[in-house]
């Protein structure tokens, strides 16, 4: 029975510190926060300073043909999309060859040697600096 009481009375004490209406909070100005769709980014639906984030575009991009492609999006994309890789800007060839080895050494990528010197080529040639 003490037990009971104790629990009612605690309930009592709790209930009473909450807040009697919780709203979701977001940014001043917000409009949309962005949903997940294929395809590229809605263009923003208001201007001045109200703004809108778009959607978030789930698509994978197309990586350029070239030797070596295949084997980059299959052995890359095992552990980070390949939009890290479209992301970078223009990298000297010495930057890709440390990047692929950085993979293989540090993060553990299991990419076999005559492999990663294919997909050092390939993001030399396509990504490098020209």
């Amino acid at each position: 029975m003490r037990g009971s009481k104790l629990a009612a009375s605690l309930a009592v004490v709790l209930a009473g510190s909450a807040p009697a209406v919780q709203q979701a909070t977001q940014p001043p100005g917000l409009v949309r926060a962005g949903e997940y769709r294929v395809g590229p980014p809605a263009p923003p639906v208001a201007a001045g300073s109200v703004y809108d984030v778009g959607a978030f575009p789930l698509s994978t991009p197309e990586l350029p043909p070239g030797e070596g492609r295949d084997a980059t999006v299959a052995m890359c994309s095992v552990c980070h999309s390949v939009r890290y890789i479209t992301m970078q800007p223009p990298l000297p060839p010495a930057t890709w060859a440390a990047t692929v080895g950085k993979m293989i050494d540090v993060h553990g990528a299991a990419i076999p040697e005559d492999v990663a010197v294919r997909i050092t080529g390939y993001l030399q040639t396509q990504y490098g600096v020209r």
